[in-house]
């Protein structure tokens, strides 16, 4: 028995609510996992070369993305955790230092030295309870040392099942492929050229974004380490990921550095800091960029920068990914909807 004209558009509206709803359902049952499933995605794509060749000469898809994933544990995930653990380390030594007997009497001797900010300074700590300010720092102080190991936890089971995701993508990754191009409600022409401009976002982001702010990181912790500047890794990591910031993001590091080295009465190290962050660290992305991205990606600058820091915002770490994608992806549907529209002229 057929149903009626208006049956039909009644069943049609309430499928596609129950497959929004359902599609809704599944990317909040996923979110606690995001992070997990676009590192194995942006992992994957990236060393999509290396694992075919390896693949060729293995010939054996579950050996092969056994190895893959080992290597990959081996050369990324591992340094990246201890390098983390460093970074903590290097932070609470940092946070010792400010808080020393030495450095108190340097600030106390330069709040002395200005009359103006002593009187503000004295008028501030005089309002404040200090009963109340302990408490309040000794419970936000618990209860960030809680946040911390459960981060810690979190963490390492991210990774864990990153690893588990990635090595069903190298092994499976043409099954994946046909099925997602079955479900996108695109030609076929235009299911692929959405896929490729996907594809080129990720590895420009990854080989782009993150391997160039990671080379500018490097390159001024090795002058960091060479100028005998405390807090090399910490620095060194601070400065790459301002290196995200085009132009002059790597400044707002190593200009502070320099000027801290000129106000301690080593003015020979701040100028070849200046030299070396302005000449090699600060420029060494106009070099890098078209060499490892060429015109994989075709977004203007500043249209990159807010994909990136605002895909940060709202997913966090998984943001550096997924921003410039949701960007990708939305500007080549607008294109696709013009040309659909100026084929039916």
């Amino acid at each position: 028995m057929r149903s009626t004209p208006q049956e039909s558009s009644w069943q049609n509206a309430t499928f596609f609510l129950l497959t929004i709803a359902v599609l809704v359902l599944c990317a909040l049952i996923l979110y606690p996992f995001f992070s997990a499933i676009v590192g194995a995605i942006a992992i994957a794509i990236v060393t999509r070369r290396p694992y075919d060749w390896l693949l060729a000469k293995v010939r054996n898809p579950n050996a092969c993305a056994g190895i893959s994933v080992l290597i990959v544990l081996i050369a990324i995930v591992i340094p990246v955790y201890f390098l983390g653990q460093e970074l903590v380390s290097q932070t609470f030594d940092a946070v010792s230092i400010v808080r020393s007997e030495a450095t108190q009497h340097k600030i106390a001797g330069f709040i002395h030295s200005h009359p103006r900010l002593e009187t503000h300074i004295a008028s501030i700590s005089s309002s404040i309870d200090s009963g109340d300010a302990t408490r309040a720092t000794a419970s936000y102080i618990g209860a960030h040392i809680t946040a911390f190991i459960g981060g810690s936890i979190h963490t390492v089971s991210e990774l864990v099942i990153m690893l588990f995701i990635l090595f069903f993508l190298y092994r499976d990754r043409l099954l994946a492929l046909t099925f997602l191009r079955s479900i996108l409600p695109l030609r076929e022409d235009e299911a692929t050229e959405f896929l490729s401009r996907l594809d080129n976002t990720i590895i420009a982001t990854a080989l782009g974004r993150v391997v160039i702010a990671a080379i500018q990181g490097i390159l001024a912790g090795v002058a960091y380490w060479f100028l005998g500047v405390s807090q090399v890794i910490l620095l060194t990591f601070t400065t790459a990921i301002a290196a995200f910031i085009p132009a002059f993001g790597t400044v707002l590091v190593w200009a502070p550095v320099a000027l801290y080295l000129g106000f301690t009465g080593h003015w020979g190290k701040a100028a070849i800091l200046a030299v070396w962050g302005g000449v090699v660290v600060s420029s060494i992305d106009n070099f890098l960029y078209p060499v490892l991205i060429g015109s994989r990606i075709r977004s203007h600058t500043v249209t990159i920068l807010l994909s990136i820091l605002g895909g940060v915002a709202l997913f966090g770490v998984s943001g550096l990914i997924l921003g410039p994608v949701t960007f990708t992806a939305a500007r080549t549907l607008l294109e696709f909807w013009r040309k659909r529209s100026a084929e039916t002229i």
